[in-house]
């Protein structure tokens, strides 16, 4: 087959993706994700009679064993296909992207499978969040001075 002809055969039936809808979808499951970050660090505040900075560790770590759990589940999947990006860019989808790689290679071990597998999408995440954690605080440092 050419390879024009084939292209204009896959842009036919390739589904067509509602970019708006996508993003207001995922701009209210992400505040509402917010939302109940930000509940659960008042309810941590007030039940524990806490500061806020702990209750929101004690909320990350909420989050983190949600995301986890409901992978482990297997609802987490079904959920983001119609929550898109509202419920991946938290760090409930950091949770879900380490649970996941475990998961699936838990069968070859836990060295040469979890251990050796689980950082493979998160590595990417942890590299380039700290290096660019280190640069824009080497900027900060720049510009402020000190």
């Amino acid at each position: 087959m050419e390879k024009n002809k084939y292209q204009n055969l896959v842009k036919k039936y390739t589904p067509k993706e509602n970019v708006l809808g996508n993003g207001v979808t995922a701009f209210i499951i992400g505040g509402f994700m917010g939302m109940l970050g930000e509940f659960l660090i008042q309810f941590y505040s007030y039940v524990f009679s806490i500061p806020t900075k702990e209750a929101s560790t004690i909320m990350t770590v909420t989050l983190i064993f949600a995301g986890c759990l409901l992978t482990c589940l297997g609802f987490f999947d079904k959920w983001v296909t119609s929550a898109k990006c509202g419920l991946i860019v938290p760090i409930t989808g950091f949770a879900h992207a380490m649970q996941s790689a475990a998961l699936e290679y838990k069968k070859e071990g836990f060295v040469t499978g979890i251990g050796a597998n689980m950082f493979k999408l998160a590595g990417s995440v942890i590299i380039y969040g700290v290096c660019s954690a280190y640069f824009f605080g080497l900027c900060r440092l720049i510009v402020m001075g000190g």
